[in-house]
């Protein structure tokens, strides 16, 4: 199916992404962009930020565009880490930003020396560029029982801030959960306890759930989230059906809506996040890079396709590839 996708900002109408064909052929490329694991968009300004887990030599990486076509790289947006992340080996992944008033909040996970478990931070800045400071002396949330806490993801509703987190369970052979829980308005406090929204046991899921995203259209709440071996083909993301942001919510079909796809040369796509352009939604994930032999590479690129609603379930119009 031949189509493009258009984009109006400032009065300017634009091709917004390649053709499909054009992302077949990029797909066994690299990309310009390099390494972009666990990506999410920041729209602001009438431009657009993009930050992903650590990777060409910084904490939190940062790219700027104007049309969601041309990327610049940015310096690192938390150049120095709280006091309670483990050095030299950090592994700071997955960053999201919220913007509350006048500040914005990141969230990342980090490994925590304390418990020695992956776990999740706030950090404030006064700019999307950051730099983004975590002043706190130990991790925002730290389920060490439950193996450490990944991959937070912050939401607003009615006034109201939510995050949404996964358990490390899959470290040490536990199972996985998604969970969420109200933060304070300033978004660096908790509110109440987290609540169990979704736990993983089904066939594609595999032992691991992750990566949670919740959207609001039309009324209906549906929870994103990615499931099984990041590291290989299984890796893919599916939508549950929630009753308000604390749940309770129930997976919807029998698979993914986003998986691997042969045909197209892409490899265990995930780790979604969704944001709105031009009146319409997006999603952004990665897959990996397939080297010419059709193996896969060690690097995840960036993509960036139209998000479609039909009858609540997601529909994505893709894939292409971020150049």
């Amino acid at each position: 199916m031949d189509y493009r996708l258009p984009l109006c900002l400032a009065g300017l109408c634009a091709a917004l992404l390649p053709l499909p064909g054009q992302a077949q052929r990029h797909s066994q490329g690299a990309s310009s962009l390099g390494d972009f694991p666990d990506p999410f968009v920041l729209p602001h300004d009438g431009g657009y930020y993009a930050y992903a887990t650590n990777a060409n030599g910084k904490h939190v990486q940062l790219l700027h565009s104007a049309d969601l076509q041309a990327w610049r790289a940015l310096p690192d947006a938390m150049p120095a880490l709280a006091s309670w992340v483990r050095q030299p080996v950090p592994h700071v992944w997955a960053p999201e930003v919220v913007k509350l008033g006048e500040r914005y909040v990141l969230y990342y996970t980090a490994h925590d020396r304390t418990t020695d478990r992956q776990c999740v931070g706030a950090a404030l800045a006064r700019s999307p560029r950051g730099p983004f400071v975590d002043s706190a002396a130990a991790p925002l949330i730290c389920q060490a029982a439950l193996g450490g806490t990944i991959d937070a993801s912050p939401f607003q509703d009615g006034g109201r801030l939510y995050l949404y987190f996964k358990n490390d369970g899959n470290c040490c052979k536990q199972p996985t959960h998604i969970f969420a829980q109200e933060l304070s308005p300033d978004g660096v406090g908790l509110v109440g306890q987290p609540v169990r929204l979704l736990t993983n046991g089904r066939a594609w899921e595999g032992k691991v759930i992750e990566a949670p995203t919740m959207v609001l259209r039309d009324g209906r709440y549906t929870l994103l989230y990615s499931a099984n071996d990041f590291g290989d083909g299984s890796y893919a993301a599916g939508h549950a059906s929630c009753a308000g942001p604390l749940g309770p919510c129930q997976p919807v079909g029998d698979g993914p809506f986003l998986k691997s796809r042969p045909e197209v040369a892409l490899m265990g796509p995930g780790h979604q996040s969704v944001f709105r352009a031009g009146g319409r939604d997006y999603i952004a994930y990665h897959a990996w890079e397939l080297e010419p032999d059709g193996s896969r590479g060690k690097r995840r690129f960036l993509y960036i396709d139209r998000l479609d609603w039909v009858d609540g379930a997601p529909v994505v119009r893709g894939p292409t590839l971020v150049r």
